[in-house]
């Protein structure tokens, strides 16, 4: 059976999200920014008779985030997305989004590597901190002005105003080193919760590659977390850099699957002839 949720199964949900950490930092990120009634977000559960909770849809504004620890209820969760006009993604773990292919129609798809970190072991114990530096809001033009360097980066028009908000609620942090008053390395992390958080916006500026600068970034970032008792994970699409966060103890648990509706894309060509 298929119930709306509310404040009451707060406790219910945790429980089952908390299994995977990792896999869940979006559903439980929003889940704690924004609770239950709230006008952009929803959250949805497959019930057993005996009230056990066997799959989660969450809504924000247009995204969909299904999860289950094996089959999900696809064909019920998509009735509630179909219904949606606004509907614009659903994305998760392969296994599980794969078995909405049956009840939804997804224009295009974009799968990355999914990697977690639980532990320390492979992270220097004394990280030389003399040069790394935490960000506050007085750093995000500094920031910004560094990743628009970076070609690999694809930059939204609401980046700036995202690392904000990031700082600002601490839902992320930024550390970063300096090198004659410009900022050429950093490493982020985003959507932090009460259990885990994904590492962001690894780079270095072109000119200071092969210094180690963003491994020191990354390496600092990465063990403050860790020692706050959370999960770290993070995405990537290329097989080397994947190489350098292995080192660190990153493994790979999977494919994450980004897939964007029939209506997202026309809504793009419509834009795109506007213009």
């Amino acid at each position: 059976m298929i119930v709306k949720l509310d404040q009451t199964w707060h406790g219910k949900v945790m429980d089952y999200l908390s299994a995977e950490p990792a896999l869940n930092l979006f559903i439980i990120a929003d889940i704690e920014n924004f609770g239950y009634e709230t006008d952009s977000q929803d959250i949805w559960a497959d019930v057993e008779e005996n009230g056990a909770i066997t799959g989660i849809l969450l809504r924000y504004k247009g995204n969909y985030l299904p999860y289950a620890k094996g089959e999900i209820n696809a064909k019920a969760f998509s009735e509630i997305i179909n219904k949606d006009k606004n509907y614009e993604m659903l994305s998760g773990k392969k296994e599980i989004t794969d078995q909405f292919t049956p009840h939804l129609q997804f224009e295009r798809t974009k799968e990355l590597y999914f990697a977690e970190l639980t532990d320390a072991e492979s992270i220097k114990k004394n990280i030389p901190r003399e040069s790394i530096l935490q960000a506050e809001l007085k750093d995000v033009d500094g920031l910004m002005e560094l990743k628009y360097l970076i070609k690999e980066f694809s930059i939204g028009k609401t980046a700036k105003e995202s690392l904000e908000q990031a700082l600002s609620t601490k839902t992320g942090r930024t550390y970063f080193i300096k090198e004659e008053g410009s900022i050429v390395s950093c490493a982020s992390s985003t959507a932090e919760n009460s259990l885990s958080a994904m590492i962001v916006g690894v780079c270095s500026h072109p000119e200071k590659r092969n210094k180690g600068y963003a491994s020191l970034c990354m390496e600092a970032l990465c063990y403050d977390i860790l020692a706050e008792g959370k999960t770290l994970c993070l995405f990537y699409d290329n097989p080397k850099a994947g190489s350098i966060y292995k080192r660190l103890g990153f493994k790979d648990i999977g494919f994450w699957s980004m897939n964007y509706s029939v209506q997202t894309t026309e809504t793009q060509k419509n834009q795109e002839v506007v213009k």
